[in-house]
């Protein structure tokens, strides 16, 4: 039964968990983490990490797609972002470490993004990008917003994208604008030869309606960051993300039973920081994580420490602040596996993930999703 509370008269909300308020509890055995596998996969793609990048810019150029790629991860990059409209984007860097310098003015930084996006997306720029992710050998992924899909992605697949994802704050199956044919999500993925991951969503019905349209993998959340993000203060719509990780996994349950074997992959896109959290939306159902900020403290991070959305640059209604990210930087393989002297969660984030599921007892991600949880209030 729903968990309904009474807000006022005749009206009911339900009562929703997110990561903060769940803990995982430990079994009757343990194991040791050397014989504890973090491997996935996705189609016909096999990957040694449950790591999918936030496609921003801030912390995914071509150079570091290859280095997560490299380490077992999926780096996403932006089809419409900085490196599909500027010939040099070190140059767009600098504006930007340059407005956020300027203390008088908060304002400053996104004002800067939103400039750096009004430029024309260039596809030779994009194909280039890609081109260099495909030759080093790894998977090539890239992010298109609904609005843009149907246009770019001929020319991404041209240029040898091998995973899409179709990324806004909320995903329907059915994208209705203005002046242009809605995209509908099950035609779209129906003409494809590679396998697409859509979202975000934060309900049962929104992801099955999303995983109805044949996509490989559903984004749960909107890449939710205390202090980043703010889709709750401007739209007021959040997701609290234990709630909604479960409930998508429940919908995937359902929706195997209903195609008779089919399995959509859930990605939990928001709500952590530390790698605890991590564990705990594998706990909840979700076979990977979309991690943006905790990204931010690599130190070859193009964002220099700065951490911003795909939202940030919206012309009209920005929903993400550029922030400064954690002041240390460690190099990318370390920020994953460690070795780690900080004992706040933040450096070796799948060490830690391998260790939670030794110390539970699971033996991979699968059995995992099944662990016990107790919430907190």
């Amino acid at each position: 039964m729903r968990d309904l509370v009474e807000i006022g008269m005749g009206r009911t909300a339900r009562r929703a968990y997110d990561l903060d308020d769940v803990e995982i509890v430990p079994s009757r055995r343990t194991r040791s983490s050397a014989v504890v596998s973090t491997a996935w996969k996705i189609d016909a793609y096999n990957f040694e990490l449950p790591l999918v990048t936030h496609p921003t810019d801030a912390i995914v150029s071509p150079g570091t797609a290859v280095a997560v790629g490299e380490l077992g991860g999926l780096g996403v990059i932006n089809a419409e972002g900085l490196w599909a409209r500027h010939a040099n984007v070190e140059d767009a860097m600098f504006r930007l470490v340059r407005a956020a310098e300027d203390l008088d003015d908060p304002t400053a930084l996104v004002r800067v993004l939103q400039e750096l996006h009004a430029a024309p997306i260039r596809l030779d720029l994009i194909a280039e990008a890609i081109k260099t992710i495909r030759e080093s050998g790894v998977t090539v992924a890239a992010r298109v917003s609904p609005q843009h899909a149907a246009e770019l992605t001929p020319d991404l697949l041209k240029a040898g994208v091998e995973i899409l994802v179709v990324q806004g704050t909320i995903v329907s199956a059915e994208h209705v604008q203005r002046d242009a044919e809605p995209l509908n999500l099950k035609e779209f993925i129906g003409r494809l030869d590679v396998p697409v991951i859509a979202g975000g969503v934060g309900d049962y019905r929104t992801a099955m309606h999303l995983m109805r349209t044949g996509a490989a993998g559903v984004i749960v959340g909107h890449g939710y960051t205390p202090g980043v993000t703010s889709t709750d203060r401007v739209l007021g719509i959040g997701v609290p993300m234990a709630t909604a990780i479960i409930d998508a996994a429940a919908a995937r349950r359902d929706y195997l039973d209903e195609t008779g074997g089919r399995y959509v992959h859930v990605l939990a896109d928001g709500g952590m920081s530390v790698s605890g959290d991590i564990a705990k939306a594998i706990a909840c159902g979700a076979d990977a994580v979309m991690l943006g900020a905790p990204l931010a403290a690599a130190s070859d991070a193009p964002g220099q420490g700065l951490y911003w959305t795909a939202a940030a640059a919206h012309p009209s209604l920005p929903r993400s602040r550029v922030a400064a990210g954690p002041d240390y930087a460690v190099d990318l393989k370390t920020l994953l596996f460690g070795p780690s002297s900080d004992a706040e969660g933040v450096v070796n984030l799948f060490g830690a993930l391998r260790r939670a599921m030794a110390k539970t007892g699971y033996s991979d991600l699968k059995e995992f999703q099944r662990v016990g949880l107790t919430v907190r209030r």
